[in-house]
């Protein structure tokens, strides 16, 4: 599961544009096998008050906290990679709207991970992609 916590200022996006927003992220995810609903994007409405960088009240920063547990990355081309490629999705919402961008990656173990009461079947195998055709988890 990759989980997009979203924090930006208040009305930074409007409902139209979180939906494209979420849209773009969950299709670079799904682009390597994961199902749709692994993806789940969070938005923050920070109030400018409470959003401080570097001490200083910010309106114009999004900072963005990625989860990932579907998939680890082991080797440093490959993380390279992926970093940027998440800043390219994170580009047209982000730093071509005038807007501040820092995002950072945790790895959860996958262990530590259910969803609907079930440990997700193995990256790849059969059964994930059973999830992603279906966009639901099934008893495998």
């Amino acid at each position: 599961m990759p989980l997009w916590h979203i924090y930006h200022p208040v009305d930074a996006y409007s409902a139209e544009q979180k939906r494209k927003f979420a849209a773009d992220v969950t299709e670079y995810y799904t682009q390597v096998g994961l199902p749709k609903f692994y993806v789940v994007t969070l938005f923050h409405d920070i109030p400018e008050s409470s959003f401080l960088v570097g001490g200083e009240p910010s309106n114009r920063t999004v900072r963005v906290v990625i989860e990932h547990i579907a998939r680890h990355l082991a080797d440093p081309d490959t993380r390279k990679r992926s970093a940027e490629g998440l800043d390219r999705v994170l580009a047209p919402h982000t730093r071509d709207r005038g807007l501040y961008c820092e995002f950072h990656i945790d790895e959860t173990p996958r262990d530590l991970w259910m969803t609907d009461g079930m440990a997700p079947p193995p990256p790849r195998s059969e059964a994930e992609q059973l999830w992603a055709r279906e966009n639901r988890p099934l008893p495998y």
